[in-house]
Formats: structure tokens, C-alpha cells, sequence
């Protein structure tokens, strides 16, 4: 389980293919802190690292995870957000975040505001998959704030900090990020669905 918070970004200095698999070589400021088997979150992408070099770790990725993700558009030098798995005695600084990303959306605006930057993103509506005003969302692993939610878009606050310390800085109109909707949110959602009656009913 993860909270959001994104720790340090990565870069991304090697792509292999292997069959249907996809590793990825990532170089990062804690690469010696790692421990072989342990997850990461990349981009919002809860994987496991398989290997360690001095200064770099690798993580595979399989097929269904480079269809539901941005992974799969990753080269090399392209910067990945990361955090590491939270502790069960550390302070839930974001929201509750899986590490399993429910789709993706493509950004459509950047707006500066007064050193801040607003982002709007659109998305297919999907399942239980909903954001709600003032509700949490990650958005390539980073644990935001919702305004302006609508049906398949909403937009979100960077401050200068996140804008400086994430690939926020890389982000502009068409490119896709990771979406994971907040978890309680979607068991709400389900709840309602499999226990009120349905509008048409009597």
C-alpha cells in the first residue's frame, strides 16, 4: 500500500523486451536502499524489484500492465515517479493508494496561476471509476486534490513544489498519465449498485 507521496523520480536508463514482459532499468537516489522482491511505486504502477546495481535497479512489467498503464510508452531518460511502500507506523500524509492504476487519461490543459499550475485531464468513464469535488485521486502515483469534477474529466492544483519534485514538470497537453480513483470511493459506488434499487424500479 502506498499513500501518494512521491519520494524522488527516476530515469529510465534501459528498456529490454523478454517475450511479453517488459524490464525496465531505472536509475534513483535510494537504488542502494532497495532489497531484491520489494515493491515500488512507478508512475502509480506497483511493481517488484527484481535486480540491483550499483546506482540502478531493474522491475519487470507484464503485458496487461503495459496495455492499463503509460509504462509502456517509457524510454530511455523519460523521468518515473517513485515511492516506496508505506510503513505501518508512518503518518498517511495522502490518501490510500493501491499501487494498481485503474486506466489512463491524456492531459487537454496546463494553465499557470500565479507560480501554481492547474491540469485538466479527460478519461473514458469506466466502471466505478469517479472522481467527486474535493475528493482524492492519484494521478501518476501522486495523491491530489479534485476541482472542477466532471463526467470523464476533472482538474487538479500542483503546487511548486510537486511541480519541481515529479514528472508534473513533464506533463503537457496529450500526454497520458496513470489514473488509480480513490479506493473508498469505488466501494461506495459498487455498494450502491448492488444494494439500492435501481431508478426504474418501483
Amino acid at each position: 500500500m502506498f499513500s501518494g507521496i512521491v519520494e524522488a523520480t527516476a530515469t529510465v536508463r534501459a528498456v529490454r523486451e523478454e517475450g511479453g514482459n517488459r524490464h525496465f532499468t531505472l536509475e534513483c537516489p535510494f537504488a542502494h536502499e532497495l532489497k531484491i522482491d520489494q515493491s515500488v511505486s512507478h508512475n502509480g504502477v506497483c511493481l517488484t524489484v527484481v535486480e540491483i546495481e550499483e546506482g540502478s535497479y531493474t522491475v519487470t512489467a507484464i503485458k496487461e500492465t503495459l496495455l492499463k498503464s503509460n509504462l509502456g510508452a517509457l524510454r530511455p531518460g523519460d523521468a518515473v515517479n517513485l515511492e516506496r511502500s508505506m510503513r505501518p507506523d508512518a503518518l498517511l500524509d495522502g490518501h490510500i493508494v493501491q499501487g494498481h492504476v485503474d486506466q489512463t487519461a491524456v492531459c487537454t490543459a496546463r494553465e499557470e496561476a500565479d507560480g501554481s499550475w492547474y491540469y485538466t485531464f479527460e478519461y473514458e468513464p469506466q466502471g466505478d471509476n469517479v472522481t467527486v469535488e474535493k475528493g482524492s485521486v492519484a494521478v501518476n502515483g501522486v495523491s491530489l486534490t479534485v476541482v472542477n469534477s466532471r463526467s470523464g474529466s476533472f482538474q487538479v492544483a500542483i503546487i511548486p513544489y510537486t511541480f519541481e519534485n515529479t514528472n508534473f514538470r513533464d506533463i503537457v497537453p496529450g500526454t497520458v498519465v496513470n489514473l488509480e480513483f480513490d479506493i473508498i470511493g469505488k466501494y461506495i459506488a459498487r455498494l450502491i449498485k448492488n444494494y439500492l434499487p435501481s431508478s426504474g424500479g418501483e
